[in-house]
């Protein structure tokens, strides 16, 4: 199940992170990165898919998305939006293990496009944290106090 039957409480990111077990940080780093927290955000892709709200989930997945009960509205829905980030960010550690790599790949899997994703968002991190960047390249996201897990 991707959603909780009961979404009321004001802070999406901190209750999707906590259950899909992805860190609440990482996932207002990519809603940042991706719409700079706008809602009703909706980018068509050179390649003709289209990117859906705050998290900015492609249409790639809606067929996936399809099986449980998520369609092209629900993602436009900002509590819906991060949840569906979150689950696809967890998809993305059980993959690849709980590192930069995991949430570079929540915009590509391709290496060159996954490796500078994962340096914006661990960039964004950094600010937000006063954490030196070489420190956090050092220790990835694993052996750091804000990493891919809550």
């Amino acid at each position: 199940m991707l959603l909780p039957t009961n979404v009321a409480r004001a802070d999406c990111f901190d209750d999707a992170a906590a259950y899909h077990g992805v860190n609440p940080t990482i996932l207002r780093a990519i809603a940042w990165q991706e719409s700079h927290n706008k809602a009703d955000a909706i980018h068509v892709n050179s390649n003709g898919s289209t990117d859906y709200g705050v998290m900015q989930i492609n249409s790639v997945h809606l067929a996936e998305l399809a099986k449980y009960g998520v369609h092209r509205q629900t993602l436009l829905q900002p509590c819906q939006n991060v949840y569906v980030a979150a689950w696809h960010l967890r998809r993305m550690v059980s993959k690849y293990g709980n590192n930069w790599k995991a949430v570079g790949a929540y915009h590509s899997e391709q290496m060159l496009e996954r490796d500078a994703y994962a340096l914006s968002i661990k960039r964004i991190v950094a600010a937000w944290s006063d954490i030196p960047l070489a420190a956090s390249d050092r220790h990835g996201a694993a052996g750091q106090k804000l990493n891919v897990k809550p």
